[in-house]
């Protein structure tokens, strides 16, 4: 079909800029609710800007003009399809249990990119502290690491008592606490477009490689693994998530291949930011419950391989259910 392009646009860019009012208008105020003849309208401008679009894209014209209706359109559809989705949520726990593994899943690459940085690190720290056993100071500045692994095994084995009696919960409280503030921490270190947040992970990862080398050397892996697996395999991953939620924000920062402004773009991923912000926090209350009530426990008391079995188990669980479909998807 042959259509005379100037005049086209000029018939059509009225409803597009009327549909680009009306998305700033409920982009500027999320809860606004549009009145059933507004909402005929919206979707009658949506549909006539994707024919638009198809029409178009048959044709070689101004890329600027193909970008701008390629935005247009995608703005209206995450419109369209989250509202939809605001429609479908009801308590925490179903949210918890429909939007976290939908949006994990969204930006997957993001999270193996983040899975990456963190495992280059871990070689690295494990690398340094083999090859320089001096360095353990500085790979791994705490207090309670920094002893020699066998004796501090022998010292946790013979315990003739609990030495958190007492002191569990705030102990817990204390790790939750903690291991939020740095998720949130690598998470909003997207604002310096992904470059704090790649830091963060990869130092994480030099203090767990340096730890995991320490201990392996000194002959205590089963005691390793029995003290880091139940709270490690949701610990770790939860650390990894923010780094997820912090690449999509530096992402959004940098606006690669996007002609959005800056407010746009933030606006755009701010709900899946916030959603793996939450998903993640639970994970961390969970681990630090589990790290004060459990792992805290060794032999005799609790034998090694049932520790080492309770990780694995929850391992399974986490990875079935962040890659479980959902009815979002």
């Amino acid at each position: 079909m042959i259509i005379d392009l100037p005049k086209f646009l000029a018939a059509e860019r009225r409803s597009w800029t009327e549909l680009d009012e009306i998305l700033s208008r409920l982009e500027a105020d999320p809860h606004r609710r549009l009145e059933l003849e507004e909402l005929k309208r919206f979707y009658f401008l949506y549909q006539k800007a994707s024919a638009d679009l198809a029409q178009l894209s048959t044709f070689a014209f101004e890329p600027q003009i193909r970008r701008y209706l390629e935005s247009l359109v995608a703005r209206a559809y995450g419109e369209v399809h989250e509202a939809r989705a605001r429609e479908r949520r009801g308590s925490p726990i179903t949210w918890f249990w429909r939007e976290f593994p939908a949006v994990f899943q969204r930006h997957v690459r993001l999270f193996w990119l983040a899975v990456a940085i963190f495992l280059a690190g871990s070689i690295f720290g494990g690398a340094a502290l083999r090859f320089d056993p001096e360095a353990k100071s500085v790979l791994m500045p705490f207090e309670h690491l920094q002893g020699d692994p066998a004796r501090r095994v022998a010292q946790e084995e013979q315990a003739k008592r609990d030495r958190l009696s007492g002191a569990h919960s705030t102990f817990s409280a204390d790790l939750m606490t903690h291991n939020i503030r740095v998720s949130l921490l690598t998470l909003g270190m997207g604002m310096t477009a992904g470059a704090g947040t790649v830091l963060l992970l990869f130092y994480n990862g030099v203090i767990l490689g340096a730890v995991a080398v320490d201990y392996a050397v000194a002959g205590q892996t089963k005691f390793l693994l029995g003290w880091l697996l139940p709270h490690g395999v949701i610990e770790i991953p939860a650390i990894l998530i923010a780094g997820q939620a912090g690449l999509l924000f530096g992402r959004a920062m940098l606006g690669w291949g996007s002609n959005e402004s800056l407010r746009r773009r933030l606006r755009r991923v701010s709900p899946d930011v916030m959603t793996l912000a939450f998903g993640l926090a639970v994970m961390l209350v969970w681990a630090g419950i589990v790290e004060a009530f459990f792992s805290q426990f060794h032999e005799p008391v609790l034998p090694y391989a049932l520790k080492i079995a309770f990780g694995l188990v929850e391992l399974a669980v986490l990875i079935l259910f962040l890659a479980r479909k959902t009815p979002t998807q």
